[in-house]
């Protein structure tokens, strides 16, 4: 078995989610490589030289790679594809833009969300909002999987570099243009990454009310996260939106404030490793997933945590 992991990375530095990617190739083999194309980005790939598990990096250089197109990318990757089992990225917006366009080239059925590998051809994903677990098995001889990062623990740097590998192939399909890329600024940790996140609901009451949670977040030194409802209502952006179809997170705490527990917000967060719900709503369903339960006022609660914390 031999794994290919499609490399995240932007602006010369290689995306944290790709060192949980790593950890899921590790449970399908020790024989991983790990693909950095783009321009300009030699940095990147000898930073990954030092992953653990990683056992050759291979890196396509070249300015058709520069916007990480899915056309391109994918093309690449389904000419390196025939020395590989299983070639694997994060399942974000990132690796679910590659990698069906890659299944699709190599007439394979793409495996997505994989949060579990039970072997190297059975995979468990969720269904139905997180409220079921599917267990599949692809007989596929090249298994294109996407993995929830949240579900594998990131690897560690290593002293010793792997082999750097390097190739001139070059797919400018010219399908897809980037005319700009547009980066939310936030002093706060991102979203995804955060060992803590606040999140609030429609409970809230406006954008105004949210600030009550950025102060919490600034003593917590968390991200801030919101239901589809609060988005849905223009209390915050769509980017801190948590849920099916927003981030799924998996912080070490989650405040869920204000939240009723919608299946599509459980479904992404309910990886969090403490969950604290504070809900005047004693019936929210919030409840019945949280670790520890306030049955009260927010606006009463939260004042005073924040004293408590000061």
């Amino acid at each position: 078995m031999k794994v290919l992991i499609i490399a995240q990375h932007s602006e010369g530095v290689l995306d944290a989610t790709t060192l949980n990617v790593v950890r899921a190739a590790l449970a399908v083999s020790e024989d991983i490589s790990l693909l950095v194309a783009g321009s300009e980005c030699r940095a990147v790939a000898e930073d990954a030289r030092y992953l653990e598990g990683v056992t050759n990096v291979i890196l396509a250089d070249h300015p058709c790679y520069e916007s990480l197109s899915a056309e391109n990318l994918a093309s690449l990757v389904a000419e390196l594809a025939p020395s590989y089992s299983h070639i694997l990225a994060s399942a974000n917006t990132f690796g679910k833009n590659v990698m069906p366009r890659l299944a699709a080239l190599l007439d394979v059925q793409p495996l997505t969300d994989v949060l579990y590998i039970e072997d190297v051809d059975v995979f468990l994903r969720p269904i139905y909002a997180g409220n079921l677990i599917a267990k599949i098995q692809s007989h596929d001889k090249v298994k294109a999987m996407t993995v929830r990062t949240s579900a594998f623990p990131p690897v560690t740097q290593r002293t010793e570099a792997c082999s750097l590998e390097v190739v001139d192939k070059v797919f400018d399909l010219q399908l897809s243009r980037r005319i700009k890329i547009e980066v939310g600024q936030s002093e706060r940790p991102d979203l995804g990454t955060a060992k803590v996140v606040i999140s609030g609901g429609r409970a809230i009451g406006s954008s105004e009310n949210f600030k009550l949670l950025y102060s919490l977040a600034e003593k917590l030194d968390g991200a801030v996260g919101a239901s589809r409802a609060a988005v849905d209502a223009g209390f915050v952006p769509y980017d801190l939106q948590v849920g099916q179809s927003g981030r799924v997170v998996a912080p070490e705490l989650y405040i869920a404030v204000g939240i009723s527990g919608a299946i599509q917000h459980i479904a992404g967060m309910k990886d969090s490793k403490v969950v604290v719900a504070i809900n005047k709503d004693a019936d929210a369903p919030i409840f019945d997933i949280a670790d520890y339960g306030l049955v009260a006022d927010l606006f009463d609660v939260l004042p005073e945590l924040e004293a408590q914390l000061c």
